[in-house]
């Protein structure tokens, strides 16, 4: 056994470590505190670590520091593994691995001064913190517009079962009078992010079989779409009988924390329900009560020791602390590019006429760059909309936004989804495929082309295109990117080959001009400091 290790001196260790590793991940973690602060439905990230910490607490006599360096090994690959995927994160721009290494870290430093059964007391509380850590906004916003139209769907049908005649487009739930539409603020995640955050407390703490566990935790995504669903329809109810206002302000708010509340209830009553299966009588004050061995003395009476992996720990705080100075103070390339403004509305015999974004789009969207524009081909009339979104950065939260997200809105339908690749048109060599889209919206249908250009290649997958930028951000340090996309109405009784050749010629037209507007992979250029 080692020497004495004072508490004070191990409070000291503790609360040293946690302030090199804040500065190693601060720019992740600022990053994950913002968004705590400014989106909605992460609003409950603060009180994670406390929550997280509280239950640690309650069972710190019966950890005992490790008295081998070989106990601490698992722990020590940990903290290297999270400290390399810090570095990884952050010079791929994707702060969500930067939070999560951070996790994974913290964990590693559990388990390098407590061994491996400190791990598993503190095991699911370190998990725990997962549910702090905000998803990426490509994710968020696919997982938002399903929502949105699986709780327009279900609200509908409770809007007819009250005998009330209502027609649904997309997300867009038209009652006649008045149109309300499904946002993203209505989608639900407001809800499913605490509930399952809750849930899973509840899931750990009650006591039942592992499946009881399991179907406790997992039931905090249907129960949070029914009653999300059942608010719309109630919303849709009431704006009927009693108008629009029924719709906003106050009651909008109130009636979103009645839903929350309510699934609460549901969620104790599931339980309650799991309890009298299993034989038991307990009344719902009891289905999550903290168990009361926690917190008993049970350690090996040895006394705290000292253990070199405490030292081998803090080495290795310090050394990437030192490291991410260099990262996090890296100078971003950022290429030299002719602004939108200067794009030539005059293609061949296409004569084009610009639109503009509401502000409100553009505060969404955070585009640096775009170009919106209406071409009409002087020869037949054809007419095609023409949209650019640029992104000379993507590190600090901008990211392009898919179209196949973005579409639903508004009342629009995808109805057929394909790829096509255009081999007589091309882009820095290379011959272009598209995502190809048939959107339905009433009697209105649109044909959709649009594809992601970054950094000289032209990607048709959202996933591939996060995965390019992870690799071009660490081999090129450079993360600019570009959406592109056409659109153009099919005509009534139009065969859908004949709007595949109207977007195609206009692409083929207009491709010459795109390179001098957006950055390839060979390039000049200037430097951004992103910090």
């Amino acid at each position: 056994m080692g020497p004495s290790l004072k508490p004070a001196y191990l409070i000291g260790f503790w609360v040293v470590l946690i302030l090199i590793l804040g500065y190693t991940f601060r720019v992740g973690l600022e990053e994950m505190v913002k968004t705590w602060i400014n989106v909605e439905e992460y609003g409950h990230g603060f009180f994670i670590p406390v929550i997280s910490a509280y239950f640690i607490w309650l069972r710190r006599r019966e950890l005992d520091i490790t008295q081998e360096i070989r106990q601490s090994l698992p722990g020590l690959v940990l903290v290297i593994a999270g400290l390399v995927l810090a570095i990884l994160g952050n010079l791929a721009t994707l702060k969500t691995i930067e939070q999560y290494a951070f996790i994974l870290t913290v964990t590693g430093v559990f388990a390098s001064v407590y061994g491996l059964k400190g791990l598993r007391i503190a095991g699911v509380p370190l998990l725990f913190l997962i549910f702090m850590v905000p998803f990426p906004a490509f994710i968020l916003n696919n997982l938002s517009s399903k929502l949105q139209l699986i709780s327009s769907w279900i609200g509908v049908e409770f809007i007819r079962a009250c005998n009330i005649m209502v027609y649904l487009e997309g997300n867009v739930i038209d009652l006649g009078v008045y149109k309300l539409q499904v946002v993203d603020a209505c989608s639900g995640l407001r809800y499913l992010f605490p509930l399952a955050s809750l849930s899973f407390l509840c899931a750990w703490l009650f006591k039942g079989p592992f499946w009881q566990k399991l179907l406790i935790f997992l039931s905090s995504i249907p129960l949070t779409i029914f009653m999300n669903s059942f608010r719309i329809g109630v919303i849709g109810v009431m704006v009927q009988y009693w108008g629009t206002e029924m719709a906003e302000g106050f009651l909008h708010d109130f009636e979103g924390w009645i839903v929350f509340m309510a699934c609460m209830l549901l969620l104790f009553v599931e339980m309650w329900l799991f309890s009298k299966l299993n034989g038991s009588n307990l009344v719902m004050a009891d289905l999550v009560k903290i168990p009361e061995e926690w917190g008993k003395d049970t350690s090996s009476k040895q006394g705290m020791v000292y253990n070199n992996s405490l030292l081998v720990v803090l080495a290795f705080a310090v050394l990437s602390a030192g490291i991410s100075q260099f990262y996090q103070g890296r100078i971003e390339i950022i290429p030299e590019r002719k602004p939108f403004l200067n794009f030539p509305m005059k293609v061949a015999d296409w004569q084009g006429r610009n639109e503009y974004l509401e502000q409100y789009y553009l505060n969404e969207l955070k585009l640096t760059d775009y170009v919106i524009a209406n071409y009409v081909r002087s020869s037949s009339n054809d007419a095609v909309n023409f949209y650019i979104a640029y992104f000379q950065s993507q590190r600090t939260g901008a990211s392009i936004h898919s179209p196949k997200s973005c579409i639903p809105g508004d009342g629009w339908q995808i109805t057929s989804f394909s790829q096509r690749l255009l081999p007589e048109i091309t882009l820095e060599g290379a011959p272009i495929e598209v995502d190809r889209a048939i959107i339905e919206k009433g009697d209105n249908r649109q044909l959709v082309y649009y594809w992601f250009q970054q950094r000289g290649r032209s990607i048709t997958n959202e996933y591939m295109a996060k995965w390019y930028l992870f690799y071009d951000a660490i081999t090129m340090n450079r993360t600019d990117g570009t959406l592109i996309r056409l659109v153009t109405s099919i005509k009534p009784g139009e065969d859908v080959e004949k709007a595949d050749l109207r977007l195609q010629a206009l692409l083929k037209d207009i491709a010459p001009e795109l390179p001098a507007y957006i950055p390839g992979r060979n390039l000049h250029s200037q430097t951004l400091n992103t910090n």
